[in-house]
C-alpha cells in the first residue's frame, strides 16, 4: 500500500491538474511567468531525485534494523514525489539541471554515510535537509501568489510536498536526531550543502 502521505497528494493532483494554465509565448508577462515556473520545477526535480537517493543510501544500510520502516515510508514518499516531478518536468517542457548526475552521486553516498553513522545521524541528515526543503517549498507558495500565478496545480503540488516534507522533519526528531554526535555541525553543513544545490540548480 502507498503511505498515507502519497494518497493525499494523488487526491490533490486528481483535483487541481486540470487547473494548469496555458502559456502565452508571444506575451512578455507570460514568457516571465514561465521562465519562473521553469526554474522552479528544474529545482523542484533535482530536489527530489537527491532525495531520493539520500533515502535509498539510508534504506541499503539500515535495511533490516528497527530504523528500516521509518526509512522505507520516507522512500517511498520520495520515490512519489519524483515521479509526479518527472511528469511535470515532462509535460510542460522543462529541461531537468544538467547537475543531476552529481546529485544522484552526491545523494546516495550522503544517505549511506550518515545512515552508516547510527540511527541518530541518520535522523539529523533527515531533520536538517527536510528544514531546508520546507523552508523552499514555502518559498514557492509565496512566489507564486506574489506573481499571482493562478497556477492551481503546482500550488497543491508544493503544499502537499511541503507538508510530506515536514513530517519527515518531525518524524526524524521524534528518532532521536537531536542525539547525534556533532548534532550543531553535521545539521548546519548539511543545510549549507542543501541550500548551494538549490541555487545551483536554478542556474544550471
Amino acid at each position: 500500500d502507498k503511505p498515507p502521505a502519497t494518497k493525499r497528494a494523488q487526491a490533490a493532483f486528481a483535483q487541481a491538474k486540470r487547473h494548469a494554465p496555458l502559456y502565452v509565448h508571444n506575451d512578455p508577462e507570460a514568457v516571465r511567468r514561465r521562465e519562473v515556473i521553469e526554474r522552479m520545477l528544474r529545482v523542484d526535480h533535482a530536489g527530489e531525485w537527491g532525495a531520493r537517493r539520500i533515502c535509498e543510501g539510508q534504506f541499503r544500510v539500515l535495511r533490516g534494523t528497527p530504523m528500516e520502516p521509518v526509512v522505507r515510508d520516507m522512500l517511498d514518499t520520495e520515490r512519489y514525489h519524483l515521479s509526479v516531478m518527472k511528469r511535470l518536468t515532462s509535460e510542460r517542457r522543462v529541461r531537468p539541471t544538467a547537475l543531476l548526475p552529481l546529485w544522484d552521486i552526491a545523494g546516495y553516498a550522503l544517505g549511506a554515510v550518515t545512515a552508516m553513522m547510527g540511527k541518530e545521524a541518520t535522523m539529523a541528515a533527515t531533520e536538517a535537509i527536510e528544514e531546508v526543503i520546507g523552508e523552499h517549498y514555502n518559498d514557492q507558495l509565496r512566489t507564486l501568489h506574489e506573481l499571482d500565478m493562478g497556477d492551481d496545480e503546482l500550488r497543491h503540488i508544493f503544499k502537499q510536498f511541503r507538508d510530506d516534507e515536514l513530517e519527515h522533519h518531525e518524524a526524524a526528531i521524534a528518532n532521536d536526531s537531536r542525539k547525534a554526535p556533532a548534532y550543531e555541525l553535521l545539521t548546519q553543513v548539511i543545510k549549507s550543502g542543501c541550500r548551494a544545490a538549490i541555487w545551483a540548480s536554478s542556474r544550471v
